[in-house]
């Protein structure tokens, strides 16, 4: 199906509303099944008998697979059909979760969550295509951004304590089984109210950028995953990564606009400079979520139940103002909104270091306040200048271009400053020094964008 024959399927405006539950519907699961997996480690390790290492991969094996196959799944969404991909996505998502639920042995378990990873490469970018090319009304888009991007901190807000409530009272497979309804809804609502789209002219498959991509990805996030356990395996993967990376581009290259990646997206200033943002704001915010609750467990300040809860300024602020991102980027500038929301997040994440050696965990909690209003103010934009800076008949690949900075920035940040914090011997030190250079590379993130992005539009 061609972009002109997607036009005149365009989706009613009476319809948008349920377009739009069914997006989010989709990302909110997987963004809470991905919250809470990290609680119910424990559970599982002593249901199986489980090594510290095949728990690890309960957990990595989602974002690894995830990882590779982004790309693939931006591809694929824009060639075979963005509906088609989405529902694809949901459906291996929902199945994925299932079976993880009933997993007989911790090997299975792992493959489960490998296969739920594919799920999310297939659904995520497919969505945020899909809102691309559905509304096409820019202020329309943007405000419907905003919503998109809200369940993201949904899902911060509810994920820990619905996960704890779970785990209490059902065990470890109702984290899994919790999703299954909702996926079920959001697969049918899907083959209900969002009109088809692709736009595969001019262009093919392309497996060898396929594979190089794959091996770039992979190796950057098993390089992160590793780099604190084994280090010289990650030394390995981190070559490996370098080494693909060089021989995707000049893949890439020789085949031009008909490229899994074209080349000249990049030469987008703004673009560019969404790309730099996403991946820094993720470096800091995945970071703080990791260690701010580890360093009030591990100092005897809070409890687990109640570290999830003193994250809820952060998410509360990041729902409450990300649907109204776009009004205020008419209103205040896009530049104002991604580069400013940004350095927002840094000076939250430096009010956290600041208040390191601080009894009080209120202190933190203004910087919390402040990391999430400048999620809410940034994440939507950001999205949107990504998708919105190409042609629609790229959605798909810009999509899944703005989701690889995204993952990139989270797992690399984990482990770079949960690395920093280990070398420092933890408590207050090691939180501050991290809490500084994560903040310090989302100042630079905000600068570069800020530049980048136009000031009015």
């Amino acid at each position: 199906m061609d972009s002109t024959l997607a036009s005149k399927r365009a989706l009613p405006r009476s319809r948008r509303g349920l377009a739009l539950l069914t997006l989010c519907l989709a990302v909110l699961i997987a963004q809470v099944d991905t919250a809470v997996v990290n609680l119910a480690v424990r559970p599982i390790g002593e249901a199986f008998s489980a090594s510290i290492g095949a728990l690890q991969w309960v957990v990595d094996g989602y974002n690894l697979v995830y990882a590779v196959m982004l790309l693939t799944g931006g591809l694929l969404a824009d060639l075979r059909g963005r509906r088609l991909i989405f529902m694809a996505g949901a459906a291996i998502f929902t199945a994925a979760s299932l079976l993880c639920a009933f997993s007989p042995t911790i090997e299975v378990l792992i493959a489960a969550r490998a296969l739920a990873g594919l799920g999310a490469a297939l659904l995520t970018p497919s969505s945020l295509a899909i809102l691309r090319v559905t509304w096409t009304d820019q202020a329309e888009r943007e405000r419907a951004l905003g919503i998109w991007a809200a369940c993201n901190g949904v899902a911060m807000a509810i994920g820990p304590t619905l996960g704890g409530i779970l785990l209490h009272v059902f065990g470890w497979p109702s984290i899994f089984l919790v999703v299954v309804p909702i996926g079920l809804v959001a697969l049918a609502l899907a083959g209900l109210v969002i009109p088809e789209s692709a736009d595969p002219q001019g262009r093919h498959f392309d497996a060898g950028g396929q594979l190089v991509g794959a091996a770039a990805l992979g190796g950057l996030a098993f390089a992160a995953i590793e780099m604190r356990e084994r280090p010289s395996i990650a030394l390995g993967a981190s070559f490996l990564a370098v080494l693909s990376l060089v021989f995707f581009v000049t893949i890439e290259g020789r085949y031009h606009h008909r490229a899994l990646v074209p080349l000249d997206i990049f030469q987008n200033a703004t673009f560019r400079g969404a790309i730099t943002a996403t991946a820094g704001m993720t470096f800091g915010m995945y970071g703080t979520l990791f260690l701010l609750p580890l360093f009030w467990q591990e100092a005897g300040r809070l409890s687990p139940t109640m570290a999830g809860l003193a994250l809820m300024p952060m998410a509360a602020l990041f729902v409450a103002v990300s649907p109204f991102s776009g009004f205020l980027g008419r209103r205040l500038g896009m530049r104002t909104m991604t580069g400013g929301g940004v350095a927002v997040i840094g000076c939250g994440l430096l009010a956290i270091a600041a208040s390191a050696h601080h009894v009080s965990i209120l202190p933190a909690e203004i910087g919390l306040a402040l990391t999430g209003l400048g999620m809410g103010m940034a994440t939507g934009p950001l999205m949107g200048e990504a998708v919105g800076a190409v042609a629609s008949a790229r959605a798909g690949t810009a999509s899944a271009l703005i989701n690889v900075a995204r993952m990139v920035g989270a797992t690399v940040g984990v482990a770079v400053l949960g690395s920093l914090y280990a070398v420092l011997g933890g408590g207050s030190a090691g939180l501050a020094a991290a809490m500084v250079v994560g903040g310090s590379v989302q100042i630079v993130a905000a600068t570069i964008t800020w530049c980048a992005a136009p000031a009015q539009r």
